[in-house]
């Protein structure tokens, strides 16, 4: 089921009363006993952030989050409703008891980690810079004086004005900072020439330079503002149970094989899936 942005501002403004349901199940900690219950559960999806989730021509999702997510559901053996929503409304979707887990990829970081259940890393998103080809920079201060996109509500936006205030303190920050609602909108704002740069997770930049090689350039990866770096899927914090099977899963098609080819098959390569020290200290 794809939702329009308008159809999801309903949704939410109605919401209150139909996400009590859901909600009761979560403050109870029993999402989990709910889907296996009913026989079906509900995800939270930003379908424009290819490979890991988008739309094909024939108007399904799909991708390497979609194909982890199709085993997930097999091992649960319940019908899925997959909701396409934009990114901005995902993870306070999922606190309004919307839905029943994230299913599309959050980079994780300190702030969220205190208030959303990880599941275990699907890929690593160390953040890089991508530039039109042949403009390429060799480390992040070479973004001074240029006007950078990216993401807005993202994890790379916080990352972005880290390496602004640090150029800033050095000498020359950006131009500007152009805060988009999809990623896929930076990559158009970066080929028309109105803006020079754009900051986001290297797997997805890597695939769109292989995809469009006479466009685009990987450049220089961000280190400033980046303490973790990998990406993963999330429930609400009292839904430790779900979590857990959903990561049990996920490494279950690690140790198997599965989940490496399901890389080479989305980005071309392989990313190690770590079982421990992917988290914040403070993570829930």
């Amino acid at each position: 089921m794809k939702l329009t942005r308008r159809q999801f501002g309903l949704m939410t403004i109605a919401g209150a009363s139909a996400s009590v349901p859901s909600l009761s199940w979560a403050q109870s900690g029993g999402t989990l006993a709910k889907i296996r219950e009913t026989g079906k559960v509900t995800v939270g999806t930003e379908a424009a952030f290819p490979p890991f989730e988008f739309v094909d021509d024939s108007g399904e999702i799909v991708g390497y989050g979609k194909d982890i997510l199709d085993v997930i559901i097999a091992e649960l053996d319940v019908e899925l409703e997959q909701l396409d929503l934009p990114w901005q409304g995902i993870l306070p979707g999922l606190l309004a008891g919307n839905f029943d887990f994230v299913a599309t990829t959050v980079s994780i970081n300190e702030e969220r980690a205190k208030k959303y259940a990880y599941t275990v890393p699907i890929a690593n998103g160390q953040p890089y810079v991508m530039t039109r080809k042949g403009e390429a920079i060799e480390t992040e201060n070479g973004l001074a004086g240029m006007t950078v996109g990216t993401q807005l509500a993202s994890s790379a936006e916080p990352i972005a004005k880290a390496v602004d205030e640090k150029l800033k303190s050095e000498g020359e920050g950006f131009k500007e900072l152009k805060l988009y609602t999809a990623y896929t909108d930076c990559y158009t704002a970066l080929a028309s020439g109105e803006i020079d740069a754009v900051i986001q997770s290297l797997p997805s930049l890597a695939v769109l330079v292989k995809e469009h090689p006479d466009v685009f350039e990987v450049a220089a990866p961000i280190e400033t503002g980046v303490q973790w770096t990998y990406q993963a899927w999330v429930t609400r914090p009292e839904d430790a149970d779900l979590r857990d099977f959903i990561s049990s899963v996920i490494l279950k098609m690690r140790d198997d094989g599965r989940l490496y080819e399901l890389q080479e098959k989305w980005f071309g390569f392989k990313m190690e899936i770590p079982d421990e020290g992917y988290l914040p200290p403070s993570a829930v």
